[in-house]
């Protein structure tokens, strides 16, 4: 474009390439400019990751960063829709920076193939304007709001579970951050997360576009409607937005008080007791030894024919994914109540005979929590005589895959 025709900075191939956008009121030219200036950083390659990244680089944001320390896994990628199947086993940031640059080559896409943790995430922060959370995971989201308030940096959050999702910016034109609102995390065996509770991807792939959209809105100066002080929640069943009025920015907040008094980042698995991480892991026995049997313990069971109920404490929907042989389902959620509890009995009680319980579960946390309330339902002094052999099955169905059969389904 000739200097005779223009009165801005930008070229013949942004003008035809981002053409639709410089028309859109709110952005014009100078907005765009922003844009093409902006330095935006996503820390998390995954679901919300990828449409966040996909349609920043769309727009035009000059110079983008992508952290994640994760590689592609076909499992995820129902929402991970940045990755395909050529890319599993690939380190997901270089993967959704790949994409994002095969879309637009004319911006710069940084990937960070680091887990984002005390030692990285200042440095990182530091590099760019603006800060958005597509993480999975409690301990990060703190990590991620105290980093980008100890560094003034704009964030932008969401989240996404089963059909939910919600959106808002935190340490915006003196809003809250997200201490502000929590300033200590639940506890840890509260939160569901996506590989326990599932998440649908056009769930994710709303709330990553709402994301994407705030990042453009403060970057092109429309202040007015971001959702600083103010959360989204999207309802995909229903099909319905709310926006709700959140907490203001508090005095006595930890880090963006008036007095912080923490000024460094900290230990946060350790504070959320929880890992930097969703994925699947080995859970920890919390009952006594004798309520303990392995899943080789149960398979020499199975193996010498001896009888046995097999309870199964899993969600419905999941135990129409796969079961183990002959094992009857009661979800743990309905382990309480006295029609449960009589059908249990009515199957252990074989004829003079009381037959032993195993409970199984996906990776043997539930079970645990099974077995203690069968003990207390089944062996209480109110009770018969009858004394029950309760067992949890420890590691569960991914136990049985890991140690005794590697073609169960793992889901």
């Amino acid at each position: 474009m000739s200097d005779l025709y223009k009165l801005h900075g930008l070229n013949n191939s942004q003008v035809g390439r981002y053409g639709r956008q410089l028309i859109t009121p709110g952005v014009g030219v100078a907005g765009q400019e922003a844009l093409l200036a902006a330095k935006v950083l996503v820390v998390g390659a995954g679901g919300l990751g990828c449409p966040i990244a996909m349609y920043l680089a769309g727009a035009g944001v000059g110079t983008i960063g992508i952290v994640d320390y994760d590689t592609v896994e076909v499992g995820n990628l129902h929402r991970q829709i940045g990755h395909n199947e050529l890319k599993e086993g690939h380190a997901k940031a270089v993967s959704l920076a790949t994409a994002c640059q095969q879309l637009n080559s004319s911006i710069s896409v940084i990937p960070h193939t680091v887990t984002f943790t005390s030692d990285t995430a200042l440095d990182l922060i530091a590099r760019y304007d603006i800060v958005v959370d597509a993480s999975d995971n409690v301990a990060t989201r703190y990590l991620i709001n105290d980093a980008s308030v100890l560094a003034n940096k704009i964030l932008v959050s969401g989240s996404a579970l089963k059909w939910d999702g919600q959106v808002t910016v935190y340490h915006y034109n003196n809003g809250p951050c997200y201490r502000c609102l929590f300033p200590v995390p639940p506890p840890a065996e509260t939160v569901t997360r996506c590989s326990d509770g599932g998440v649908l991807g056009p769930i994710v792939g709303v709330i990553g576009s709402l994301q994407a959209l705030e990042v453009i809105k403060i970057i092109t100066n429309n202040s007015d409607g971001v959702l600083s002080g103010r959360l989204m929640l999207y309802d995909g069943l229903a099909g319905t937005f709310k926006t709700v009025k959140i907490r203001s920015r508090q005095p006595g907040c930890v880090v963006c008080g008036d007095n912080p008094t923490l000024t460094e980042l900290i230990d946060y698995p350790q504070f959320c007791s929880s890992p930097y991480s969703d994925k699947s892991s080995k859970v920890d026995d919390r009952i006594e030894d004798e309520l303990i049997m392995t899943c080789k313990q149960y398979k020499s069971i199975l193996d010498t024919n001896k009888k046995h109920i097999l309870l199964d404490v899993r969600p419905k929907n999941q135990f129409e994914i796969c079961s183990l042989p002959n094992s009857t389902n009661i979800p743990i959620d309905e382990l309480s109540r006295e029609s449960s509890i009589k059908t249990i009995e009515e199957l252990a009680i074989n004829e003079n005979e009381i037959l032993p319980i195993y409970i199984v579960c996906r990776r043997g946390n539930k079970s645990q929590d099974a077995a203690t309330i069968l003990g207390n339902k089944l062996n209480s002094t109110e009770k018969s005589t009858n004394s029950f052999i309760i067992k949890h099955i420890r590691d569960g169905l991914t136990g049985w895959n890991e140690e005794i059969d590697p073609t169960f389904p793992l889901y």
